[in-house]
């Protein structure tokens, strides 16, 4: 029966996961109730309509989940899958469910466990898409618009089966983008923000929005990390931190280093187009003071990372979050927010704004 709502999420999150996915989908007048293991690295949500499950991936906007890494529908698990055919249980389970399916990923969670049978998934993939195309389950050649199915193996022998929509779900195998360390980054941090440009700004958009030349400002910059992702991009870049700045960095020439609290410091120049900040802080700090940088003008869009507490850590989220929109709506900003627990951070999720501008008729918007 294909009524759950599986999502990956970081192990030890899953309280937060589940939490986040039964709030929502009460909102949209979904009812069930989460299913959690500890560090298992997914929930299911398991609703009491059978029609709901399909409704709740359609309707719930995937961006807005900040603890998920990806979200499908499933039917029940299948267990002690012989091992001389684990294929056709599987094609047997998702016969009739899905059709034209644009391509298939065998997955598991992302622990220690869950990487052993990565190998053995490789593998079995190739069979099972050759057998589903047979079928008419999947189109004859790979259609990223068409949905996706995912086997997802929880152990050996045993799997979930189920579908995403490609225009509500993560591109990503297991939901992670696979990026690989600059061996020239002062700092392995670099990826958070290399991720966070992947999950918040559409493709189509990096040569508008992370433009060479563009302006941007880093907060609690040391060692340069993120500024090395802005230096990649051809930016011009003020560095504000106390410690030293990777000289590596600093011989680009795209950089000035201010030895500055990031609390303090007042930007200069008024044309900047970014800021972002990795600082360890109280995250209230940290949001009320994004909020400031936008509400001054002082950029256009930011990143930053809010450090979560060790306990109520989806309701600190919550409220941070909350307090930031709040700020804006009553100093008149309209802006675009988005949050997520990237793969790349640890205890702490990353936000993304976007201030927008209402566009005049007959004149081109504003932006100053």
């Amino acid at each position: 029966m294909v009524n759950k709502v599986a999502l990956y999420c970081r192990p030890g999150f899953e309280k937060e996961c589940a939490a986040e996915i039964a709030e929502k989908a009460a909102k949209l007048e979904v009812y069930g109730f989460p299913r959690v293991k500890d560090n298992s690295g997914y929930v299911l949500f398991e609703c009491y309509q059978h029609e709901d499950a399909d409704r709740l991936v359609k309707e719930l906007s995937f961006s807005s989940l900040i603890f998920a890494r990806q979200m499908l529908v499933v039917g029940d698990l299948l267990k002690d899958l012989p091992v001389d055919d684990r294929v056709s249980p599987i094609v047997g389970m998702i016969q009739g469910v899905v059709e034209n399916a644009g391509e298939v990923r065998v997955e598991v969670p992302d622990t220690n466990d869950g990487k052993e049978l990565l190998k053995f998934c490789r593998k079995l993939t190739v069979p099972l898409r050759q057998v589903m195309r047979e079928r008419g389950i999947m189109l004859a050649k790979e259609n990223l618009r068409r949905p996706v199915i995912h086997v997802f193996f929880i152990a050996s022998g045993c799997c979930y089966v189920g579908y995403s929509y490609s225009n509500n779900n993560s591109p990503f195998f297991m939901g992670i983008p696979r990026l690989k360390f600059p061996a020239e980054a002062p700092s392995r941090s670099t990826l958070k923000l290399e991720e966070a440009f992947h999950v918040f700004i559409p493709a189509d958009e990096w040569e508008e929005r992370l433009a060479s030349g563009m302006r941007a400002v880093d907060l609690g910059a040391c060692p340069g990390g993120w500024t090395y992702q802005l230096v990649q991009r051809s930016m011009m870049i003020d560095a504000v931190d106390n410690g030293p700045m990777a000289q590596s960095i600093m011989d680009t020439g795209q950089v000035t280093h201010h030895r500055e609290d990031g609390f303090r410091y007042e930007p200069t120049n008024s044309t900047n187009y970014w800021v972002v900040c990795d600082m360890v802080e109280k995250p209230w700090r940290v949001a009320n003071l994004m909020a400031d940088w936008l509400i001054k003008g002082w950029c256009r869009e930011a990143i930053f990372n809010l450090k979560l507490p060790m306990k109520k850590r989806y309701e600190e989220v919550c409220q941070n979050l909350k307090a930031i929109d709040d700020k804006l709506k009553e100093n008149g900003i309209n802006a675009q927010i988005n949050a997520k627990q990237l793969y790349h951070d640890r205890e702490e999720i990353t936000v993304h704004i976007r201030r927008i501008w209402a566009s005049i008729p007959g004149r081109r918007d504003e932006r100053n």
